[in-house]
């Protein structure tokens, strides 16, 4: 994870366009427009739920710096650009459209977006954080014992959403609504996800499963 560098001497933003980055990168050819490139940024980063300091820690490019892009009030250069776009897990053509008309984002594996770990419960995100995304697919892996939460947890997901799991390792247990469902590999479920839940190894050896969420027809 990059930290927090202070940009010396030069200003981080254009006062004129920019010219062409010199890494070979597809450049756009009119300078970035302040409003629409920061209510980009600020979308994408909402839907990856990264706080403004998260996406500094990732990008380098610091909290302030980000809260004036997002609010429209200054046009970064396609270094900064292109710095918060890879702290998004972008690249600065995904961000700025450019190449959207081909309709297919790829995830490579060393960008998915990793959950961290907690009491042997890991997960990484695998669709990309483009806004209006009403699917999110997820792969999380289960230690022996571990469990993604417990009964007195609250719901996750917003009203209406739904939720399929589908088991590729080892054994899942899914407690909803009282109830516990045994999963084995290949089984899969689909369910509520607005309603209290949660996953268990009961297993001796490792687990892994696929999540798919899906808001809510009525979600903006």
């Amino acid at each position: 994870m990059a930290g927090v560098d202070a940009v010396a001497n030069d200003s981080p933003y254009a006062t004129r366009p920019a010219a062409a980055a010199s890494s070979g990168a597809a450049a756009p050819a009119a300078p970035l427009a302040a409003a629409t490139f920061g209510a980009r940024v600020r979308a994408l980063r909402e839907a990856s739920r990264l706080s403004l300091r998260e996406l500094a820690e990732r990008s380098g490019v610091s909290a302030p710096m980000l809260s004036q892009v997002e609010r429209g009030e200054t046009s970064p250069t396609l270094s900064v650009a292109a710095r918060i776009a890879n702290g998004l897990g972008l690249s600065l053509s995904q961000v700025l459209r450019i190449d959207e008309s081909v309709g297919i984002v790829v995830v490579r594996a060393d960008r998915r977006r990793r959950g961290g770990e907690h009491d042997g419960h890991s997960y990484e995100v695998l669709t990309p954080p483009l806004p209006g995304e009403r699917v999110e697919v997820s792969l999380h892996r289960l230690a022996p014992g571990a469990a993604t939460g417990g009964p007195d947890d609250p719901p996750l997901h917003g009203p209406g959403s739904r939720e399929t799991v589908f088991v590729q390792k080892g054994r899942v247990q899914l407690a909803i609504a009282g109830e516990t469902h045994e999963l084995g590999v290949g089984d899969a479920a689909t369910f509520d996800a607005d309603l209290p839940h949660h996953f268990r190894n009961p297993g001796r050896g490792s687990a892994e499963f696929l999540a798919v969420v899906t808001a809510a027809l009525g979600r903006r």
